[in-house]
């Protein structure tokens, strides 16, 4: 697992949440009550210590505030729950105050630092359900730090679930939307965690320079140690480890001054690493185990795997053999957590997307229906404009909409047949796969039959666009179809569930019986390339008996399978884990 992926993944959540600036924060020597509610706002991230004396000034003064003030101070004790980790008390400061506030500023700012509450307690599909109601109001928030945010954190959400380009895309809004230096700062550090996660970052990078001098320059500690760390990351991956580990070393004792647990547990996770590459076992030790103290809020935390990581190869090299296999047992838990973190996130990414399209289908279809009402209602107005045309006027109208009715039925069977094909490949998509799947689980539970998944992923596929082409790639999704479909059975369901990923759901199938077909589906496939492309892919296969007749729990343990036959290797096919060893601690 590459180094740089959860670093990302978490600053960007935490720019949702940190960095809600106001315009104008010029300081008097007697700062009103809305002054001293500015600075606090300012200085959450940029000086959490300082930030929390505010807050406590501010709750002597409550009884004589206005409603809209002692609201504001609500919002920031509620930020700073989530900003302490402390997830389940945020959320329910958060909901308590979103249903009784109505403040439209406050409550887009409140919804915002929600989404990035419901990120890290890992209620993801709460989340993008959150974020797809903040941008469907976005264009009607006056309030400019909260439209920025907006960006921001669709930017960060997009990201976690491998939307890289769609993240970038929103990244670059609100860069356009706002250039002064606390924007800069938010946005320029998104777009670097944006590039790490897609390990696209470089270590000489501009835009990560730019970020970091825009954070240095309004004194946000916090921020500008994301940055770096970004930067070591990306040396570490150049092979500059001591370049990486003098930059971590010269801010660690700033990073440990933000209180900010999360940040600092990837932060020294990263200084952990340098110092073992840097062949100082003792102090990788110590500093490793300091980041797991610091990360062991988050149940699926990177960094804490990443310490473990360290704290094995560290004992490993001191001949502590003991020691050694014990911090790997500890490694592969928190590892397994991470990845099925992941991608249970982008499962619920998924899952709310599609729930978002079929609202839209249903509002055109309700659209459709106030058409054909309209048109009757015409119908009528005229008819009563003169008897004597009545009779003529009526069976014209009648007949006007037995045809328009007919043309629309003709048009809704071709859209809907249309909705169910993959428009490359001609079998049938996502939407439709998981229709069909759940109906057929639901019958096979009635009885207790056998159903099997099986997941299939082509290896290495976005080589294979960057070298030949997209023309070229188009041609291996169809060739793969092709070779899979001369072995799929009539009662096969067998669809295309995004880019170069399929499923085929196997009634009356044991995990067994699917894991040979599988391996005939591996082997056809492998029998398409040509003398210059190579095609394989990798297959994750489980069953009801693993995973039970939930659709969504048949997907995250196939995924996982899939996940392990990627990291074994690729061009092979790996089977569910038992239920007893696919729970999550």
């Amino acid at each position: 697992m590459k180094l740089q992926s959860r670093p990302a993944a978490f600053a960007g959540r935490l720019l949702v949440a940190a960095m809600l600036w106001v315009a104008g924060l010029g300081l008097a020597v007697a700062e009103t009550p809305d002054e001293l509610l500015q600075r606090a706002d300012h200085l959450k991230t940029a000086n959490n210590s300082e930030f929390q004396g505010l807050l406590g000034q501010l709750d002597t003064q409550a009884p004589a505030l206005s409603a809209t003030q002692r609201d504001y101070i609500a919002y920031l004790h509620a930020w700073q729950l989530g900003y302490l980790g402390r997830y389940e008390d945020a959320l329910a400061a958060f909901q308590a105050f979103l249903a009784r506030v109505e403040d439209p500023t406050l409550l887009a700012r409140a919804r915002i630092s929600l989404v990035n509450v419901q990120v890290n307690a890992t209620h993801y599909e709460e989340a993008y359900a959150t974020l797809d109601a903040l941008l469907a109001t976005v264009g009607q928030i006056e309030d400019r730090t909260a439209r920025f945010l907006s960006q921001t954190v669709a930017a960060t959400l997009y990201g976690d679930a491998g939307q890289y380009d769609l993240a970038l895309r929103y990244v670059d809004q609100a860069l356009a939307y706002d250039h002064g230096d606390r924007s800069s700062c938010i946005a320029l550090t998104q777009k670097a965690a944006t590039l790490a996660r897609s390990s696209q970052l470089r270590a000489d990078d501009a835009s990560v320079q730019a970020g970091l001098d825009a954070c240095i320059r309004i004194g946000d500690v916090l921020y500008a140690n994301l940055v770096r760390a970004y930067q070591a990351q990306a040396l570490v991956g150049a092979g500059r480890s001591n370049d990486a580990l003098r930059l971590l070393q010269a801010h660690d004792a700033e990073m440990l001054g933000t209180h900010s647990a999360a940040a600092t547990s990837i932060f020294r996770a990263l200084l952990a690493r340098c110092h073992l590459l840097a062949g100082d076992l003792d102090k990788a030790r110590e500093i490793a185990l300091s980041a797991i103290d610091y990360g062991i809020k988050q149940a699926y935390s990177k960094s804490v795997a990443d310490a473990y990581a360290v704290l094995y190869e560290a004992a490993k090299r001191q001949g502590h053999f003991p020691n050694a296999l014990e911090y790997h047992e500890k490694f592969a838990a928190a590892d397994k957590a991470y990845l099925n973190d992941t991608t249970a996130r982008t499962l619920a990414y998924q899952m709310v997307n599609q729930q978002v399209l079929d609202k839209k289908r249903q509002i055109d279809v309700l659209n459709e229906k106030n058409r054909v009402l309209k048109l009757e209602g015409e119908v009528a107005s005229r008819a009563a404009e003169t008897q004597r045309l009545y009779v003529a006027m009526l069976i014209f109208g009648l007949a006007s909409i037995a045809l328009w009715a007919y043309r629309t039925k003709r048009s809704q069977i071709r859209f809907q047949t249309l909705s169910r094909r993959d428009g490359l490949t001609g079998i049938v998509n996502r939407q439709h796969f998981m229709d069909e799947a759940k109906i057929s689980l639901q019958y096979c539970a009635k009885s207790a039959r056998d159903v099997s998944l099986i997941l299939v992923d082509l290896d290495n596929f976005k080589t294979i666009n960057d070298t030949w082409g997209h023309g070229a790639g188009d041609g291996v999704l169809k060739q793969t179809v092709a070779a899979c479909q001369k072995y799929m059975r009539s009662v096969d369901l067998f669809g295309r569930l995004g880019g170069e990923e399929f499923g085929v759901l196997l009634p009356d199938c044991t995990i067994e019986t699917a894991a040979r077909r599988a391996e005939e589906l591996r082997a056809a496939i492998a029998g398409t390339a040509g003398a210059e492309i190579a095609v394989s892919a990798s297959f994750g296969v489980t069953s009801t008996r693993q995973s039970g007749y939930d659709l969504r729990q048949m997907l995250l343990h196939a995924d996982s399978a899939l996940y392990r036959a990627k990291r074994a290797g690729r061009n092979r096919v790996e089977r569910s884990e038992p239920p007893a060893a696919i729970q999550v601690a």
